[in-house]
């Protein structure tokens, strides 16, 4: 009888810890379970975001090459088109400046230019000025300017707005300050487009360049040059008052 109670008493808790070891053991298997899959989601999840960096990466260096590549075709065209600035303000440079019976070396002014028709910009080019004339005026973006200058004056050759970006140069460079730039440019307008309407403006700045560097007598004769060939206009005003002083 008392073993029978015994057995009564044993075989429930027994039954019960058995019970609460399965329960036990298939809570853990669920939690590892939900681990697993969250561990191999999380994989999945940085294989993803791995590959994404990989691509993002590749897209960077790509872009990087092409940067490169522009900068150096920039380069290029920057040294080419400067060149030949120099080489046509060393030809110019280089033809007699004709004289008066008064006396060898006094520089007069020739006979009035002829008048020519200059290319009038289509809208496009007209918005690539504008875009030049924001970087100076407004951005202060002086070196972006230069560049973006030779590449309309190699864009756009001999029209209305070609002779303004001459002259432009001229002003940036004078600014920054690179006098002997600044005069190859001024040189430019005024000797190629002597009947542009900028012409009495570059050859009073070619003059102020001269001044900066020193080259006293050649801005003298420049600033008269302004004054014979163009004396009602407001720059001869101001070289007046440059010789005046």
């Amino acid at each position: 009888m008392r073993k029978t109670l015994m057995a009564t008493v044993v075989l429930p808790f027994a039954l019960g810890q058995a019970g609460g070891a399965l329960a036990q053991s298939a809570q853990d298997s669920q939690r590892n379970a939900g681990n697993s899959q969250a561990t191999s989601e999380l994989f999945y999840m940085i294989q993803q975001l791995q590959g994404e960096v990989r691509r993002l990466q590749g897209e960077v260096e790509e872009q990087r090459h092409l940067i490169d590549r522009l900068q150096q075709q920039g380069r290029d065209r920057y040294i080419d088109l400067d060149q030949r600035i120099l080489n046509l303000s060393e030809t110019l440079a280089s033809q007699p400046v004709p004289e008066t019976s008064e006396g060898a070396g006094t520089t007069v002014s020739g006979p009035a230019p002829e008048v020519r028709e200059y290319r009038q910009p289509d809208a496009k080019e007209r918005e690539a000025y504008n875009q030049i004339q924001d970087l100076i005026r407004n951005q202060k973006k002086y070196d972006e300017a230069i560049s973006r200058i030779y590449e309309f004056i190699d864009e756009y050759p001999e029209g209305d707005l070609t002779v303004n970006a001459y002259y432009w140069l001229g002003e940036v460079y004078l600014v920054k300050p690179q006098l002997e730039q600044a005069k190859q440019a001024f040189t430019i307008v005024g000797t190629r487009f002597p009947d542009h309407r900028k012409a009495p403006d570059a050859v009073y700045k070619l003059g102020v360049a001269q001044d900066r560097l020193g080259e006293k007598e050649q801005a003298r004769r420049s600033m008269q040059t302004v004054i014979d060939d163009y004396p009602s206009s407001s720059s001869a005003d101001l070289a007046r008052k440059f010789l005046e002083s």
